[in-house]
Protein backbone atom coordinates (compact mmCIF):
# COMPACT_ATOMS: atom_id res chain seq x y z
CA UNK A 1 0.00 0.00 0.00
CA UNK A 2 0.98 3.18 -1.07
CA UNK A 3 2.05 6.41 1.46
CA UNK A 4 1.12 8.96 -0.32
CA UNK A 5 -2.22 10.87 1.43
CA UNK A 6 -1.62 8.77 4.79
CA UNK A 7 -0.99 10.54 8.04
CA UNK A 8 2.56 9.85 9.33
CA UNK A 9 2.46 7.35 12.13
CA UNK A 10 2.68 8.41 15.84
CA UNK A 11 6.36 8.49 16.87
CA UNK A 12 8.33 10.30 19.56
CA UNK A 13 12.45 10.39 19.12
CA UNK A 14 15.50 12.47 19.57
CA UNK A 15 17.32 14.53 17.73
CA UNK A 16 20.23 17.13 17.81
CA UNK A 17 19.70 20.49 16.76
CA UNK A 18 22.37 23.46 17.12
CA UNK A 19 24.06 22.28 20.36
CA UNK A 20 21.29 20.36 22.06
CA UNK A 21 19.08 17.80 22.08
CA UNK A 22 15.42 17.96 21.38
CA UNK A 23 12.48 15.51 20.98
CA UNK A 24 10.82 15.07 17.94
CA UNK A 25 7.32 13.65 17.41
CA UNK A 26 4.57 13.26 14.66
CA UNK A 27 2.97 16.46 16.80
CA UNK A 28 5.99 18.21 15.98
CA UNK A 29 5.49 17.87 12.23
CA UNK A 30 2.09 19.49 12.22
CA UNK A 31 1.09 23.05 11.28
CA UNK A 32 4.00 23.77 8.88
CA UNK A 33 5.25 21.53 5.73
CA UNK A 34 7.90 19.30 6.60
CA UNK A 35 10.71 17.17 4.58
CA UNK A 36 12.10 14.08 6.48
CA UNK A 37 15.10 12.96 4.82
CA UNK A 38 16.10 9.22 5.76
CA UNK A 39 19.62 8.02 4.92
CA UNK A 40 21.38 4.42 6.10
CA UNK A 41 24.09 5.90 8.90
CA UNK A 42 26.13 8.78 10.45
CA UNK A 43 29.94 8.60 9.98
CA UNK A 44 29.50 7.19 6.07
CA UNK A 45 30.67 8.63 2.71
CA UNK A 46 27.73 9.47 0.97
CA UNK A 47 25.56 10.75 3.76
CA UNK A 48 27.64 13.99 4.77
CA UNK A 49 27.47 14.90 1.27
CA UNK A 50 23.62 14.51 1.44
CA UNK A 51 23.26 16.87 4.46
CA UNK A 52 25.74 19.47 3.20
CA UNK A 53 23.06 19.62 0.04
CA UNK A 54 20.48 19.97 2.46
CA UNK A 55 22.15 22.61 4.39
CA UNK A 56 23.31 24.79 1.38
CA UNK A 57 19.88 25.10 0.67
CA UNK A 58 18.38 25.31 4.06
CA UNK A 59 17.30 28.70 3.42
CA UNK A 60 15.63 27.91 0.56
CA UNK A 61 13.59 25.39 2.55
CA UNK A 62 12.57 28.01 5.74
CA UNK A 63 11.46 30.35 3.00
CA UNK A 64 9.17 28.02 1.78
CA UNK A 65 7.78 27.40 5.32
CA UNK A 66 8.99 24.26 5.83
CA UNK A 67 11.47 22.37 8.34
CA UNK A 68 13.70 19.55 7.40
CA UNK A 69 14.42 16.61 9.16
CA UNK A 70 17.69 14.32 8.47
CA UNK A 71 16.93 10.53 9.91
CA UNK A 72 19.42 7.98 10.42
CA UNK A 73 18.96 5.06 12.68
CA UNK A 74 21.55 6.46 14.99
CA UNK A 75 21.42 7.67 18.04
CA UNK A 76 21.23 11.58 19.15
CA UNK A 77 24.37 11.10 20.80
CA UNK A 78 25.79 9.72 17.42
CA UNK A 79 24.19 12.70 15.63
CA UNK A 80 25.87 15.22 17.97
CA UNK A 81 29.77 13.58 17.61
CA UNK A 82 28.81 13.69 13.74
CA UNK A 83 28.03 17.23 14.00
CA UNK A 84 31.05 18.16 15.64
CA UNK A 85 34.00 16.14 13.71
CA UNK A 86 32.28 16.44 10.25
CA UNK A 87 32.62 19.76 8.51
CA UNK A 88 29.66 18.84 6.04
CA UNK A 89 27.40 17.80 8.69
CA UNK A 90 28.50 20.80 10.61
CA UNK A 91 26.22 23.11 8.47
CA UNK A 92 23.64 21.53 9.51
CA UNK A 93 20.72 23.62 11.29
CA UNK A 94 18.31 21.81 11.06
CA UNK A 95 17.79 18.43 12.91
CA UNK A 96 19.35 15.24 13.19
CA UNK A 97 16.67 12.78 14.13
CA UNK A 98 17.84 9.56 15.73
CA UNK A 99 15.94 6.20 15.04
CA UNK A 100 17.75 3.80 16.92
CA UNK A 101 14.65 1.48 17.86
CA UNK A 102 13.77 2.12 13.90
CA UNK A 103 10.24 3.16 14.80
CA UNK A 104 10.50 5.69 11.68
CA UNK A 105 12.56 3.58 8.88
CA UNK A 106 9.49 0.96 9.47
CA UNK A 107 6.66 3.62 9.29
CA UNK A 108 8.08 4.73 5.90
CA UNK A 109 9.01 1.36 4.65
CA UNK A 110 12.63 2.45 4.24
CA UNK A 111 13.98 -0.49 6.80
CA UNK A 112 16.68 -2.47 6.26
CA UNK A 113 15.93 -5.53 8.25
CA UNK A 114 18.97 -7.90 7.48
CA UNK A 115 21.71 -4.67 8.14
CA UNK A 116 19.67 -2.54 10.23
CA UNK A 117 19.73 0.40 8.91
CA UNK A 118 17.53 2.57 6.40
CA UNK A 119 17.03 3.14 2.78
CA UNK A 120 17.72 6.75 0.93
CA UNK A 121 13.92 7.65 1.42
CA UNK A 122 12.99 11.63 1.14
CA UNK A 123 9.27 12.13 2.02
CA UNK A 124 7.44 15.64 2.07
CA UNK A 125 4.75 16.28 4.40
CA UNK A 126 1.80 18.52 4.73
CA UNK A 127 1.28 20.93 7.65
CA UNK A 128 -1.56 18.29 8.55
CA UNK A 129 0.93 15.66 8.78
CA UNK A 130 -0.37 13.69 5.84
CA UNK A 131 2.37 12.34 3.35
CA UNK A 132 2.52 14.22 0.09
CA UNK A 133 5.40 12.90 -2.01
CA UNK A 134 7.81 9.80 -1.62
CA UNK A 135 10.76 9.02 -3.42
CA UNK A 136 13.39 5.62 -1.95
CA UNK A 137 15.91 4.39 -3.75
CA UNK A 138 19.08 2.27 -3.35
CA UNK A 139 21.70 3.89 -0.96
CA UNK A 140 24.65 3.93 -3.51
CA UNK A 141 22.33 6.82 -5.32
CA UNK A 142 22.89 10.37 -3.19
CA UNK A 143 20.08 12.66 -4.01
CA UNK A 144 19.94 16.18 -5.13
CA UNK A 145 17.56 18.34 -3.06
CA UNK A 146 17.04 21.07 -5.48
CA UNK A 147 14.81 18.36 -7.06
CA UNK A 148 12.96 17.92 -3.22
CA UNK A 149 12.81 21.58 -2.79
CA UNK A 150 10.70 21.05 -6.08
CA UNK A 151 8.51 18.91 -5.34
CA UNK A 152 7.71 20.41 -1.89
CA UNK A 153 6.98 23.71 -3.80
CA UNK A 154 4.70 21.61 -6.52
CA UNK A 155 2.80 19.99 -3.29
CA UNK A 156 2.74 23.37 -1.60
CA UNK A 157 0.84 24.93 -5.09
CA UNK A 158 -0.99 22.26 -5.64
CA UNK A 159 -2.79 22.35 -1.47
CA UNK A 160 -3.27 26.36 -2.51
CA UNK A 161 -5.04 26.09 -5.51
CA UNK A 162 -7.11 23.03 -5.51
CA UNK A 163 -7.97 21.55 -9.23
CA UNK A 164 -4.96 22.21 -10.34
CA UNK A 165 -1.54 20.25 -11.29
CA UNK A 166 1.61 20.71 -11.49
CA UNK A 167 2.93 19.19 -15.25
CA UNK A 168 6.60 17.52 -15.82
CA UNK A 169 9.37 19.64 -14.73
CA UNK A 170 7.19 21.78 -12.89
CA UNK A 171 8.95 24.77 -11.20
CA UNK A 172 7.98 27.75 -8.66
CA UNK A 173 6.07 30.56 -11.06
CA UNK A 174 5.43 28.43 -14.52
CA UNK A 175 2.07 27.27 -15.59
CA UNK A 176 0.36 24.74 -14.38
CA UNK A 177 -3.01 22.94 -15.23
CA UNK A 178 -6.78 22.80 -14.84
CA UNK A 179 -7.51 19.04 -15.40
CA UNK A 180 -11.04 18.62 -18.16
CA UNK A 181 -12.70 16.33 -20.60
CA UNK A 182 -11.51 19.33 -22.99
CA UNK A 183 -7.80 18.44 -22.34
CA UNK A 184 -7.97 14.39 -22.79
CA UNK A 185 -6.10 13.46 -25.86
CA UNK A 186 -4.85 17.41 -26.68
CA UNK A 187 -2.03 17.51 -24.50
Amino acid sequence: MSLINTPVQPFKTQAFLNGKFIEVSNESLKGKWSVLIFMPAAFTFNCPTEVEDAADNYAEFQKAGAEVYIVTTDTHFSHKVWHETSPAVGKAKFPLVGDPTHVLTKAFDVFIPEEGLALRGTFVIDPEGMIKTAEVHSNEIARDVKETLRKLKAAQYTAAHPGQVCPAKWNEGAKTIAPSIDLVGKI
